[in-house]
């Protein structure tokens, strides 16, 4: 149980009960200290489990008593400005907290199961929110063609990767690098569900669905507004896909996520919406694959012998000459041997041969294999430089790049 939540329990007595805000207040610092990226309140059958996921796996913070349960959904309701007076429907909402939380925001979601509602609480810290470009993972080739792609008048770059991969902070990172670069020459509108981060001198726009701000709606009133860069938050339907890929054709600089398997699987995706393959060749500049991997931690790190059948997908000569390294596991890394996140990256960039394959829809295996001929460095490519490096172990890599192996 982490100090401040066990303290807080164990200061309880008859003559000083727990005050609900405390426990709650206790919750969250534990857990902004922790690093954590989100937080479940679960109401079980005879206590509360809280975990925290800290590095993209969930750990256990503490065990309330069930007597807490109401109150403590109460006061995140509160704290949220939601309907504290409704009951088992969902509920959504967002809270800025006070300096004493070290900056963090945070958004709160309800949800109610057969034994009670359920908070999940995800936190934006200050404390570890950055959005560097240089972060993203890019090598140096890499990262002078993704500049190069982002400073194009005009066009539609994707990101793409599974719930949680770092598509957002990608995404921030591409933003942030452009009002670097522009300042304030440069007309930046976003459409998001939600406003994640708020930053300045971008136009942020949050959807709205109640109110029919949809956003087709949205991005049809944005292209008035005289936008150069536009910020989608997630491509999901037909006609989202349909006014990006427009917007892209008519001069303006569009970027966007899209849930695919692949990076080159977003054509085969986009081709399932409906939208004709001409149009994606002529608009779509360049589709960046992003994952997370944890990294070692550096405090206790040591060599060891990798899972067979890890190994079994590095080159021979790689096998014989590299001696790989994992965290042991100690106090400053908890014991999982793991300390914070890194970022994998794939960039296909969109080359002629690529824009034949899309129109003669050819499948996503050709089109990943016409960009790996063109340079592009994989995931795992990627992923194995870093485990040779030490950053990460082979293991992690592998569990998120194994599928893109097969």
């Amino acid at each position: 149980m982490s100090l401040r939540t066990e303290q807080c329990l164990q200061s309880e007595s008859p003559s000083n009960p727990i005050e609900t805000a405390t426990l709650v207040n206790s919750i969250i610092l534990d857990a902004v200290d922790m690093g954590a990226s989100d937080v479940h309140i679960e109401p079980w059958a005879e206590r509360i489990g809280v975990r925290v996921r800290v590095n993209g796996v969930l750990q256990e913070l503490a065990y309330l008593p069930l007597e807490f349960r109401d109150r403590i959904v109460g006061r995140f309701k509160v704290m949220a400005n939601l309907a504290s007076h409704l009951h088992g429907v969902p509920q959504d909402g967002k809270a800025t907290l006070d300096a004493e939380f070290g900056g963090a925001e945070m958004r709160v979601s309800i949800f109610p199961t057969v034994l009670g509602e359920k908070v999940v609480l995800r936190l934006f810290s200050s404390k570890t929110r950055s959005y560097d470009l240089r972060a993203l993972g890019l090598d140096e080739e890499t990262f002078t063609i993704y500049q190069g792609i982002l400073n194009k008048p005009g066009g539609l770059i994707l990101l793409t990767g599974p719930t949680g991969s770092g598509k957002t902070t990608a995404i921030y990172a591409s933003i942030s690098y452009l009002l670097e670069k522009h300042g304030p020459t440069m007309s930046i509108s976003s459409v998001e569900d939600p406003v994640e981060v708020n930053l300045q001198m971008v136009n942020q726009a949050q959807l709205n669905p109640a109110m029919e701000f949809t956003y087709p709606i949205a991005l049809r009133s944005l292209m008035r507004q005289d936008p150069q860069v536009i910020m989608i938050g997630e491509i999901r339907d037909v006609d989202t896909a349909q006014i990006a890929v427009q917007a892209g054709m008519t001069g303006h600089l569009v970027i966007s996520t899209i849930h695919s398997g692949s990076t080159g699987g977003v054509f085969a995706r986009l081709i399932n919406m409906e939208i004709e393959p001409f149009l994606l060749a002529s608009s779509i500049i360049a589709v960046l694959g992003v994952r997370l991997v944890r990294g070692n931690c550096q405090h206790c790190l040591e060599q060891y012998s990798p899972d067979p059948l890890a190994m079994r997908m590095v080159p021979e000569d790689i096998v014989e000459t590299t001696t790989f390294c994992h965290g042991a596991g100690c106090d400053q890394c908890h014991h999982t041997g793991y300390t914070g996140r890194t970022a994998l990256t794939e960039l296909l960039s969109v080359t002629e041969e690529i824009r034949e394959a899309v129109i003669s829809k050819r499948p996503t295996r050709a089109i990943q294999a016409l960009a790996v001929q063109n340079g592009m460095k994989t995931l795992f490519d990627i992923g194995l430089a870093k485990a040779i490096a030490g950053q990460t172990t082979l293991e992690e890599v592998m569990k998120v790049v194994a599928s893109d192996q097969l």
